[in-house]
């Protein structure tokens, strides 16, 4: 499925034209988000653009849904085939709590 707004790459479905998954807008679409707010979460879309996708994600929903599926399935492969060791799980979650303290002071 191709349109002027998504383009289907192998199976993965993107913004046509960049490099914006469609499973992007789509959650924040789910999430309640409007379209002017996922424009600003995205800049390199136009608002054109999100509407274009958040249209062909209602008129093809199925089709989407099982793609988003499909690729959760795959991320999830993905990391218990290759795991974090713990030790750097530990030291980035250090990292992190001290940058979070920092731009709190």
């Amino acid at each position: 499925m191709i349109t002027d707004y998504v383009d289907d790459r192998e199976g993965w479905y993107y913004v046509a034209g960049t490099r914006v998954m469609l499973d992007s807008i789509v959650r924040s679409f789910q999430d309640g988000a409007s379209p002017e707010t996922i424009r600003e979460s995205f800049p390199a879309l136009t608002l054109e653009q999100v509407y274009g996708a958040i249209a062909f994600y209602l008129r093809n929903r199925v089709e989407v849904e099982a793609a988003m599926r499909e690729r959760e399935r795959a991320e999830d492969q993905f990391r218990s085939m290759h795991s974090v060791p713990a030790d750097l799980k530990e030291k980035l979650g250090s990292s992190r709590e001290r940058s979070l303290r920092d731009a709190r002071d």
